[in-house]
């Protein structure tokens, strides 16, 4: 298969870890006979330098002409005191609206070698594996008006939730038919105790559930959820919630499971998926070589899954990188006690070699 994307390396620690999932894509590419035609452009604070917008028009079009995105990440501190819509994170905001990507996937996986890694006691965290399905272009980030007006000392903030029923019920048959798939659990996450939005999100989220008789559908208050997540995250299977919420509650579950780095994420919907780790650009560490590329590298396992359908491929990257954790490697913020954390390129490197291995494996068992 012809596997043709476009590569957002973006900003600070964007392009080390976007490197290596680019590194590991190759090597599955070869080990099971794709052919990958890669074109690299510019986002976020890397491309206003470069051409005084966060999203140039060629990066739109090539996105847009490709099967899939993978993006590393964007924002920089250099850009905060910039007009709105020449701040980094706009382009990434006006991306995810290009490609209609209305759907964010963002699975939260306690690897078995990692159970020491996460702030919660071994048995509390052991087995959790949570798929956070995010609603991505509604809500606060999106709604208008909004704006800071009036004089300095005396202004006014406004910024607008907004949600319409259709938006709602495509976000939530997205996470029905994913439950169906998995252990057929859907929570949906609200605050609809004060928000008339997310009163109509349960109406909507319920009626929904009818047609899903086999899945399991339960109801919580953003608070009471985000307390939860913490004493009992093996419980969650499928978690259903708005923009906002859901931004929260999967950096949220990085932490349970040990690290922000672990954490990948599928925006999908639209006509191209756009693919990246939950992380953000970490301007403290870019340059450094300490960041953890794991969360990209699993991201194009799940670019692999949902945008080409390719399971196998996207199973080869998830078991190398089980394998690399089982070895005993971890990055900075993995690393434990006496554990010596490696570079992120010596853990991409361990990715990759593991990889090679499976592939090798494979020709011999095919002889």
């Amino acid at each position: 298969m012809l596997l043709k994307l476009t590569i957002l390396p973006g900003d600070g620690i964007g392009a080390e870890v976007t490197e290596q999932a680019v590194l590991v894509l190759q090597a599955v590419a070869e080990a099971f006979g794709h052919q990958l035609q890669l074109e690299r452009k510019l986002i976020g604070g890397a491309a206003v330098a470069a051409a005084n917008d966060p999203l140039p028009a060629e990066t739109i079009q090539a996105c847009l002409s490709s099967s899939a995105v993978l993006l590393g990440a964007v924002g920089s501190p250099a850009f905060d005191d910039y007009p709105r819509h020449l701040r980094p994170e706009a382009g990434l905001l006006r991306l995810r609206r290009e490609l209609g990507a209305y759907a964010n996937l963002r699975p939260a996986v306690c690897f078995p070698a990692l159970v020491d890694s996460s702030p919660l006691r071994a048995e509390v965290v052991r087995g959790t594996d949570i798929l956070i399905v995010r609603e991505l272009l509604g809500g606060l980030y999106f709604g208008e008006p909004r704006s800071i007006a009036g004089e300095a000392g005396s202004r006014v903030a406004v910024n607008t939730m907004a949600y319409d029923e259709p938006s709602i019920e495509r976000i939530a048959r997205v996470a029905f038919d994913l439950a169906m798939k998995r252990r057929r659990k859907v929570l949906s996450v609200d605050k609809a105790n004060v928000l008339e939005c997310s009163r109509l999100w349960r109406e909507v989220v319920t009626r929904c559930s009818k047609d899903y008789s086999g899945v399991q559908l339960s109801h919580m208050y953003v608070d009471s959820a985000a307390m939860s997540l913490v004493q009992h995250p093996g419980d969650f299977d499928v978690v259903l919630t708005e923009n906002m919420f859901g931004d929260i509650l999967s950096d949220q579950a990085g932490g349970v499971v040990g690290s922000l780095g672990l954490l990948a994420s599928a925006s999908v919907g639209g006509r191209v998926g756009l693919y990246e780790p939950v992380h953000g650009s970490a301007p403290d560490i870019a340059g450094k070589g300490i960041a953890n590329p794991l969360g990209a590298i699993l991201s194009v396992a799940m670019l692999l899954r949902h945008s080409f359908q390719l399971g196998n491929e996207a199973a080869c990257i998830e078991n190398a990188v089980n394998e690399t954790l089982n070895q005993g490697f971890r990055t900075a913020d993995l690393a434990r006690g006496d554990e010596k954390p490696v570079s992120t390129s010596a853990m991409g490197y361990q990715v990759v070699e593991a990889i090679v291995r499976s592939g090798a494996l494979k020709a011999r068992e095919s002889i």
